[in-house]
């Protein structure tokens, strides 16, 4: 028993990646659910519909999370049965492959979504239908974002291996405490404020609370998240490019695999 336990103290203290995965979770889970609890705390009446509000902004992030880790398991299991490069007998391009990659992961992430959208009318009076036609902008927003993720990651996958996936599950929870998602941006402290205004999820998310609690629509903030989109957007698509052009040089994608 000594032995065994040994073996998996030695494991652990020599892999940084092991350490760092173990603390990750918790400290992350204490930040988000600290600023909701100072939120709260300090704006008590701040929602109206408290309920209806942080279930809206809970499918609304669902859908970031689900676009995101759709595209990347989609790369994943490509990885893990070693049928990445098997691709290139076809006359596929890389961009065709992303391309697929894309609307193969909005079937996905529809099919998880739509359910349980159907479920919180019935069960908590709820409907994130009650956003009207903002809701398929918001959607979008959200959607390339979570692409855009799936880029990052997938990049750094080509580029590093099968090792890098933990990154995969761990690169969403890490936005969550910045991303505002129920709370406004000035429950954060000014340093993360800054982080945050570069995301394009504060500015989606805001919007979704200011619809719900006021009425109408700003497009100003749209307009901030779609263009912060499309910046990542291309900064992912060249990324992914870049390493896979690294991996090819290197003679790394043979290798890839469980």
């Amino acid at each position: 028993m000594y032995g065994l336990f040994l073996r998996h103290f030695y494991l652990i203290k020599s892999s940084f990646p092991r350490i760092l995965d173990l603390i990750y979770w918790p400290t992350i889970q204490i930040i988000l659910w600290g600023f909701i609890s100072k939120f709260f705390s300090t704006y008590s009446n701040y929602y109206n519909d408290t309920l209806g509000v942080i279930l809206t902004c809970a499918i609304l992030y669902d859908i970031l999370f689900r676009s995101s880790i759709s595209f990347n398991m989609l790369f994943l299991e490509e990885i893990w049965s070693r049928n990445f490069t098997n691709l290139f007998i076809a006359p596929l391009k890389l961009k065709e492959i992303v391309i697929a990659l894309i609307f193969t992961a909005l079937i996905r992430t529809l099919i998880g979504l739509v359910p349980a959208i159907i479920l919180t009318s019935p069960l908590f009076g709820v409907s994130i239908l009650k956003l009207g036609f903002p809701l398929l902008l918001l959607f979008l927003s959200l959607y390339l974002f979570g692409i855009t993720l799936g880029l990052f990651v997938s990049a750094g996958l080509i580029r590093f291996g099968p090792s890098f996936e933990n990154i995969a599950w761990s690169s969403l929870f890490l936005l969550a405490p910045l991303g505002c998602i129920y709370y406004p941006i000035e429950i954060l402290p000014n340093f993360f404020q800054l982080i945050a205004k570069g995301l394009p999820l504060v500015y989606i998310f805001d919007e979704t609370r200011n619809i719900l609690l006021n009425g109408f629509v700003n497009f100003e903030n749209l307009k901030k998240a779609y263009l912060l989109n499309i910046f990542y957007l291309s900064l992912g698509v060249s990324l992914f490019y870049f390493s896979f052009l690294k991996a090819r040089i290197k003679g790394t994608l043979i290798n890839m695999g469980e």
